[in-house]
């Protein structure tokens, strides 16, 4: 019973938000056709997805070029991260001094500081990946850091009781011990990696360089060609659903069969 409740749930969160979407969908559309919207003001979701598959060769090339400054901003991220949060537990003293420039990357606006790593860095594709990187940093440094902390006193009075050294410690109390921070951090990192490469792009747009999906909607714009950037919008949205659902399956995989949050009710 509790296993068909549970699949029933499911069910039901996958359902639900499908069947919103689509009503969402269909009312655009219908407002789109009884008021007569011109397409430069408003076009509809069936002209979008008309234009989404007579330009994909412009619009599908943009995408790939967008989503490998992500992917290679997120990966830095993840390497970077997870290197600092390893040297933060190691000295109370060092994560005190340094944190606040970890917080600092967080506050700052990007579009602020893009210009400027836009002119620093001579290349256009790495400048866009340094300027993702700074955004999507931060979570993994904060959870990963809180993960590695939060470990139980018990078990950590355990260890030491039994000798093991502060490398035995971090490998198999204080990882284990933040991987579901660690994963929450991904989902979050992942979303900002896209972001910060868009708002990257727009910036190098502006200059007249760029091929990534936010310099295909400063074209559009441009030209007035909503319909195209609306296509663009649509494919940068799928992407940010695309990570974010990798970024749980990952977590899913990773943590299933273990740990509290990835368990079954009937577990």
């Amino acid at each position: 019973m509790d296993k068909f409740l549970h699949r029933s749930e499911i069910i039901q969160s996958t359902l639900i938000p499908l069947f919103l979407g689509l009503a969402m969908l269909t009312t655009w559309q219908g407002l789109v056709n009884y008021f007569d919207i011109a397409p430069y003001l408003l076009p509809s979701p069936i002209l979008v997805l008309k234009t989404l598959v007579t330009d994909w060769n412009l619009l599908g090339s943009a995408l790939k070029v967008t989503l490998e400054i992500t992917f290679l901003s997120f990966c830095l991220a993840v390497l970077m991260g997870v290197f600092i949060s390893f040297i933060f537990i190691q000295s109370r003293t060092l994560e005190k001094a340094l944190f606040p420039y970890a917080v600092l990357l967080q506050v700052t606006p990007i579009v602020a500081v893009a210009p400027l790593i836009i002119i620093w860095v001579k290349d256009t594709t790495l400048s866009l990946v340094f300027c993702a990187t700074l955004v999507a940093l931060f979570p993994i440094i904060s959870n990963t850091t809180l993960g590695l902390k939060s470990i139980d006193n018990d078990l950590y009075s355990y260890f030491k009781l039994q000798k093991a050294t502060r490398f035995q410690i971090l490998l198999r109390l204080r990882i284990p011990s933040a991987l579901p921070y660690f994963f929450g951090g991904l989902r979050i990192s992942s979303g900002l990696a896209l972001i910060g490469a868009v708002v990257a792009e727009f910036v190098a747009g502006t200059g007249g360089s760029g091929s990534g999906l936010a310099y295909q909607i400063l074209q559009a714009g441009f030209q007035l060609n909503i319909p195209r950037m609306f296509a663009a919008l649509l494919l940068i949205t799928l992407a940010g659903i695309l990570l974010f659902t990798l970024m749980s399956w990952l977590t899913r995989i990773s943590l299933k069969g273990w740990h509290s949050s990835e368990l079954s009710p009937e577990a």
